[in-house]
C-alpha cells in the first residue's frame, strides 16, 4: 500500500509545481506587457510611455496633466506664475524650450507643448515630444487629447461630460438673471496695450461664450471673435463693452484705463458689473482653470458657490 502510494504524492507534487510555475509565467508575461501605447498626434504616430512618471509641459496644458494625476518634473513659466498651483508646483522646476541641459537634467519620459516652441527635433531625443496647435480642436476636445496620451482617456471624457452639463445648467441660470440679450466682455491689459478677447482665448472666454452660451457685444464678435483677440484703445472701450466686463488684470501690467473717465462712465462700471479677476489665475483653459473659472462665475452672476 505504502509502496504505492508514493508515486501518486510524487505525481501530486509535480502537478502543482507545474501549477505553481505556470502562474508564475503568467505573472510574468502581465509584467512583459508593452509598456508604451501609440498616441496617434497631429503629426503622425509617436510611442510613449503606458504610464508616464516625468513629464514636462512646456506650455499650456500643466493643468490637464496635473487633474489626470500624472507627475510633473517641469512647467513652463506661466504655470509657475498660477498662484493656485504654488503648492503643488512648489518642487516642479521651470524651463523653457530652450532649457535643454536643464530638460535633460529632469530625465522626463514625456514632453508635452504647443506646435510654436523650439528645438522641437532636439526635444525629440530627450523624450518622446508631442506638440498640439492651439485651437486645432475645441477646448474640450484638447483635454481629451491630453487624457489619451497620458493613457486616461475614459477619465477625461467622463469629466468633460460632467463638465459641460454643469456649465450648460449654470449659464442658464445666469441668462435668466441677466436676461437672454444681455451682453459680457472680456478685457485686459497687456504689455501696455489693452485687449478685447473672443471666445477661445482662455480667461474664461470658452466657458462665457461657448458653454454657458452668453452674448459678446457686436463690435467684439466683428473684431475678435476670428482671430480670438484685438488690441483697441481706451478711447473706443466702451464700443466693446458689454453690459457685464470682465477685467484680467496683472499686477504688474499698466490698468491706467480704469483710472479714466471714458471707463468710469461705461455703464457696466457706473452699474456694478464689473468683475475683476488675477490674469495669472484666469489665463489658461486646462480642467483645473475651467474648474475654478466655473466657480468663480458662479459666484459672481448669480452669489453661489
Amino acid at each position: 500500500m505504502k509502496k504505492r502510494l508514493i508515486p501518486i504524492l510524487f505525481l501530486l507534487v509535480l502537478i502543482v509545481s507545474a501549477c505553481g510555475n505556470k502562474k508564475e509565467d503568467s505573472a510574468e508575461k502581465k509584467e512583459e506587457k508593452p509598456e508604451t501605447i501609440t498616441y496617434q498626434s497631429e503629426n503622425g504616430p509617436v510611442e510613449v510611455p503606458a504610464n508616464p512618471k516625468r513629464v514636462v509641459v512646456l506650455s499650456s496644458f500643466a493643468g490637464d496633466v496635473m487633474s489626470l494625476g500624472v507627475n510633473l518634473v517641469g512647467v513652463d513659466s506661466w504655470s509657475k506664475m498660477n498662484p493656485r498651483w504654488k503648492d503643488r508646483l512648489k518642487d516642479v522646476a521651470e524651463v523653457s524650450d530652450e532649457d535643454l541641459e536643464k530638460i535633460i537634467e529632469l530625465n522626463p519620459d514625456l514632453i508635452i507643448g504647443l506646435s510654436t516652441i523650439k528645438n522641437v527635433d532636439k526635444l525629440k531625443k530627450i523624450a518622446p515630444t508631442v506638440t498640439f496647435t492651439y485651437g486645432k480642436v475645441d477646448y474640450l476636445t484638447q483635454h481629451i487629447e491630453i487624457g489619451k496620451l497620458l493613457n486616461k482617456e475614459k477619465e477625461a471624457r467622463e469629466w468633460v461630460e460632467d463638465f459641460k452639463k454643469r456649465a450648460e445648467e449654470t449659464g442658464e441660470e445666469i441668462r435668466a438673471k441677466i436676461g437672454e440679450d444681455a451682453t459680457v466682455s472680456v478685457i485686459e491689459s497687456f504689455d501696455k496695450q489693452l485687449y478685447v478677447f473672443g471666445n477661445n482665448w482662455g480667461r474664461g472666454t470658452e466657458i462665457l461664450y461657448q458653454a454657458m452660451k452668453l452674448k459678446m457685444p457686436k463690435k467684439v464678435e466683428e473684431k475678435a471673435l476670428k482671430q480670438g483677440y484685438y488690441a483697441l484703445s481706451t478711447e473706443v472701450l466702451p464700443d466693446f463693452a458689454g453690459d457685464y466686463l470682465i477685467v484680467s488684470k496683472y499686477s504688474d501690467a499698466d490698468n491706467s484705463f480704469q483710472e479714466t473717465d471714458t471707463y468710469k462712465n461705461i455703464p457696466a462700471v457706473k452699474n456694478n458689473r464689473v468683475f475683476e479677476v488675477n490674469a495669472n489665475e484666469f489665463y489658461f483653459n486646462d480642467r483645473l482653470t475651467l474648474e475654478y473659472q466655473l466657480e468663480f462665475f458662479r459666484e459672481k452672476f448669480l452669489g453661489k458657490k
